[in-house]
């Protein structure tokens, strides 16, 4: 197993004190032997996260994020993350959902699930809650679930959404505009070969959720394929 080292911890704290492109640009070695450690990590993570799912993206490297900041419409102008995050999408149009990994020096979290559903989908996802939610009430009720996520995340509204009855026994579930999960992870792991199998349990402890949005998205309320 690969380990996220302590010099690459090292580099982030540096970095978070000193967020400006001349040292960054005099520790750019600092930076690329950090990046060349987080990148063997993640295709470890890849490689351990494929044995027990189907995952499109193509490599560790594919998978992290940018250091470099979008800073046009941000009040902090600090051109760089002071993180290493990246996210694996899962393969085919009938395998929905996606994981993420933060690494962070005293953060460390993994969580999935569905940001930013587009207007269909989620027209779908509320109509098949509507029709029954006993399925994801199982799920997200269930110790495994509670024991890795405690509860469903999201943004919600405050109210229902339209074209359902506020009055709906699934309202709570209804009112979700996205669907996420989170853990973080025991900061003693930071440094650890076990992280990658950490991380990676909890990817595998969101397969029943992810199973069940996988289904619901890809068949309609008469039960007939929508892909």
């Amino acid at each position: 197993m690969t380990a996220i080292s302590k010099d690459t911890y090292k580099f982030l704290k540096d970095l978070k004190k000193n967020n400006n492109r001349e040292w960054f640009n005099t520790n750019k070695s600092r930076y690329t032997e950090a990046h060349e450690n987080v990148i063997a990590f993640a295709d470890t993570l890849l490689s351990e996260l494929s044995k027990k799912d189907n995952i499109e993206t193509v490599s560790g490297k594919k998978s992290l994020f940018r250091i470099y900041r979008d800073v046009r419409f941000s009040k902090d102008k600090s051109p760089y993350k002071t993180w290493w995050a990246g996210g694996f999408k899962r393969a085919t149009a009938s395998l929905r959902g996606g994981y993420y990994f933060h690494i962070e020096p005293g953060q460390i979290f993994a969580a999935g699930g569905f940001w930013g559903p587009n207007k269909d989908d989620l027209l779908l996802i509320r109509q098949q809650i509507q029709a029954d939610p006993d399925p994801l009430r199982k799920i997200i009720n269930s110790k495994k679930f509670k024991d890795h996520f405690g509860s469903l995340e999201g943004e919600q509204l405050k109210t229902a959404p339209k074209g359902f009855d506020k009055e709906d026994p699934a309202v709570d579930l209804l009112k979700y505009k996205q669907f996420l999960v989170t853990k973080k992870i025991d900061s003693k792991l930071e440094d650890s070969e076990k992280l990658v199998s950490e991380i990676a349990g909890t990817f595998q402890a969101m397969r029943p959720f992810f199973d069940y949005m996988s289904e619901i998205l890809t068949t309609d309320l008469n039960g007939e394929s929508t892909i």
